[in-house]
């Protein structure tokens, strides 16, 4: 199972992104999906910027096993989780 967040309706709404990313990473825990997918898109990468400014912070970073930045596509980020 892969849960998907969609960033490009709310790119200039600062609290909308903040409330989905944290909407989707309690998705993840609570349904121990293995791989989220965060598509901020291309444009300047100041959204994909924000995104990877999230999943570094203290709160955020034991949440997840590691987060792998798409080679072939720059406007996509997949978030891995390890459950026990």
């Amino acid at each position: 199972m892969k849960l998907k967040l969609d960033l490009h309706d709310i790119y200039n709404h600062g609290d909308e992104i903040e409330r989905a990313l944290h909407a989707v990473m309690a998705e993840a825990k609570a349904k121990k999906a293995p791989l989220v997918e965060i598509i901020p898109g291309k444009g300047s990468g100041q959204l994909k910027k924000r995104v990877l400014r999230f999943l570094d912070r203290k709160d955020i970073k034991p949440l997840y096993h590691r987060v792998e930045k798409d080679s072939d596509n720059f406007g996509r980020v997949f978030v891995h989780f390890r459950w026990k």
